[in-house]
């Protein structure tokens, strides 16, 4: 199984709403205790086993609209169908708080969502949507390259926390529906 974290590599981009994905991909890592200081395949990653299975935990350096070639290469490397793939990232399309975790589908307007099916050639592909809203005021991409202010990203720390609990049960028991039930909905 591959997990992957979309965000933008650097400094620069660290706790802006566009790197939701790596926030939670580190986050879990923590959790269970995986290093994700390997580079290779375009990303920076680190493995573990549950059960029997091979877990790899990534974050893509190739920049969100490319993310598709770190993922190809993985799952290539790897020797993973887009089923054993799941993609956590960023969603302005969803209120801020929202996770909403799906078995497949397109990429909506997530442009690194998008790179991804295009590249694997799939939309079997599980992700998780990390909600963060709008600001109908500002311009979208500063908008999505803009740090989270203090309360934002306490409500983003809340649902790395929720994501996390589902994904190790979900290591553990590989029940998808389960994983579901527990974290889709509103965090506050």
């Amino acid at each position: 199984m591959i997990i992957v974290g979309l965000g933008n590599p650097g400094v620069k981009y660290e706790r802006t709403r566009h790197n939701a994905g790596f926030m939670v991909v580190d986050y879990f890592a923590q959790c269970i205790d995986v290093k994700i200081k390997d580079k290779g395949f375009s990303s920076l990653y680190g493995t573990t086993s549950a059960g029997g299975e091979r877990i790899i935990l990534a974050k893509p350096q190739t920049y969100m609209n490319l993310s598709g070639e770190a993922v190809k290469g993985l799952a290539s490397y790897y020797k993973e169908s887009p089923e054993n793939i799941l993609i956590i990232y960023d969603d302005i399309e969803l209120p801020l708080g929202q996770i909403r975790i799906r078995k497949e589908g397109s990429g909506g307007t997530h442009n690194g969502m998008k790179n991804i099916i295009q590249e694997l050639g799939s939309t079997n592909i599980k992700r998780i949507r990390v909600g963060l809203g709008v600001d109908k005021n500002m311009d979208l991409k500063d908008y999505v390259l803009e740090r989270l202010p203090k309360e934002q990203m306490e409500i983003v720390d809340k649902m790395k926390m929720k994501i996390s609990e589902g994904l190790v049960e979900y290591i553990k028991d590989k029940d998808f529906d389960k994983l579901m039930q527990k974290c889709n909905g509103l965090v506050k």
